[in-house]
């Protein structure tokens, strides 16, 4: 495998996978498969049977979520394919988590047990992933009804259009997504189109986010992708790994439903989906920005200023870390008002029972899954549009850093997660974030007064003319008339 190369938002450009059936893979894939009865798991099994990726480096895990009777496997089916259940839990978000557990491949290929791949589909995907070990790779899909076909009809066809008529297939609405983004190399949230059920990516990678979260019953996917990109990922489609899905999407059979049941999984998981949070006074599981303050040797009044403009600013969805030596406190007997930590036990008292407030010794390398992160000086509280003027600057381009040059020389930045885990990702031991970030995305140094705009000057009060007196006026008029 290849060093990283530093690619440029999510312009996969500069990488250059392996042409089909050209090369010699090395790195072994196991295919994880959520199955709940499974009524087309043969078709799927015999097609993996047929795939051009060597056996012996890849193995199917069908994880059986639940299903009576229970799965057995069918005898067309890959050499090395095998039955896992969970021992707790249910749902495909538990399923496809308890199949990459069991799994020993390299690289973790998700597909559905009602999915019919093309031949080359498992290679198409993996020949990225020999290539650099930050990609994500999508397969297409196309939705047919289930003709009846038989395993061995499967197994045998050399390609799709053998089995099903892909005229009258309807396609994924993600592909369309993708031809107009010039393969997603000009998508600002490429992960949108991640919604399985075929995505392939390192297991390394898998295990880094944290899997699928098993509390999302709908949207898993889309959710898992989310937290992929705030990894700094690079998101492939592959069109060369064609395959049919078996029946329609729900969408199709009850689209308003659909919708609704994975809003609310989204609204509190995926801040960049700002249709979703427009419920005013509410609090979300995962925040918009992460407002960052070192609080070492500062006052109690100077942190609440500060913790106060930041919480009460337009943008409502954030948190505030205080980063200070908070691992001094130590609980017992001590004297109230002489104690050296005084002001951190003032701040622990003040700040330890807002959820909206984190304190700790140490920030996190990103505010992962916050997709922003804000640091600045304590003593220049925010102006309530700050952080919303800031997001809207580097939304325009996605720069991945934007940094106020302050008045007397210090600074104040908004981070893009994402770009900041990327170059994490490919930055070496003591090197630069903000280099590599500038190469990946763009480091951008503008002026504060957009962003800390000063007090509009009072216009002076209006000069105010006496009404004239009438009295004198008519005596003024009487006196010049003539005689």
């Amino acid at each position: 495998m290849n060093a990283r190369p530093a690619l440029p938002q999510n312009d996969y450009s500069a990488v250059s996978p392996p042409e089909l059936g050209s090369w010699s893979p090395a790195l072994s894939v196991s295919v994880v498969i959520p199955a709940r009865g499974g009524p087309h798991l043969d078709l799927t099994l015999a097609a993996l049977a047929a795939q051009t990726y060597p056996g012996h480096l890849m193995e199917v895990l069908v994880v059986d979520d639940g299903s009576e009777p229970p799965i057995e496997l069918p005898e067309l089916r890959p050499d090395n394919t095998r039955i896992v259940r969970p021992a707790s839990g249910w749902g495909i978000a538990n399923a496809v988590n308890t199949g990459v557990k069991a799994a020993d491949g390299e690289i973790i290929q998700r597909l559905d047990a009602d999915m019919v791949p093309c031949r080359e589909h498992i290679e198409a995907m993996a020949r990225w992933h020999h290539v650099t070990d930050y990609l994500v790779t999508i397969g297409m899909k196309k939705f047919v009804e289930a003709p009846p076909l038989t395993a061995r009809e499967v197994f045998e066809a050399r390609r799709l259009d053998e089995l099903f008529d892909l005229d009258k297939a309807v396609a994924s609405s993600t592909e369309a997504t993708i031809a107009k983004t010039d393969g997603l190399r000009r998508s600002r949230n490429p992960y949108h189109v991640c919604t399985g059920p075929t995505v392939a990516l390192p297991r390394e990678v898998f295990h880094a986010v944290g899997g699928l979260d098993p509390h999302v019953l709908r949207g898993e996917d889309t959710e898992f992708a989310y937290r992929l990109a705030m990894h700094g990922v690079v998101f492939v489609p592959e069109m060369e790994a064609q395959a049919v899905h078996l029946g329609l999407p729900a969408q199709h059979r009850d689209r308003e439903r659909a919708v609704r049941a994975v809003g609310p999984y989204l609204a509190h998981r995926v801040p960049l989906r700002r249709d979703l949070r427009k419920d005013r006074g509410r609090r979300w599981l995962v925040p918009y920005v992460e407002v960052v303050l070192d609080v070492t040797d500062t006052a109690e009044p100077v942190v609440r200023e500060a913790v106060s403009a930041a919480l009460d600013g337009k943008l409502h969805d954030v948190v505030v870390t205080l980063v200070g030596p908070w691992s001094r406190l130590r609980e017992g007997r001590r004297s109230v008002l002489s104690d050296p930590c005084f002001e951190l036990w003032l701040l622990r008292d003040l700040f330890g029972y807002d959820d909206r407030v984190r304190l700790i010794d140490e920030a996190a390398p990103t505010p992962a899954p916050a997709p922003f992160r804000y640091r600045g000086p304590v003593d220049v509280p925010l102006h309530r549009a700050t952080l919303e003027r800031m997001i809207e600057t580097v939304q325009k381009d996605l720069t991945g850093v934007l940094v106020v040059d302050l008045p007397d020389g210090r600074e104040a930045r908004l981070e893009r997660t994402s770009a900041l885990a990327r170059a994490r990702l490919l930055a070496g031991p003591g090197e630069d974030l903000d280099a590599v970030i500038g190469i990946t995305h763009g480091v951008r140094h503008v002026a504060p007064d957009r962003y800390w705009p000063r007090p509009k000057e009072q216009a002076p009060a209006p000069v105010t003319i006496p009404a004239p007196d009438r009295t004198l006026l008519a005596r003024l008029k009487s006196a010049l008339r003539p005689g």
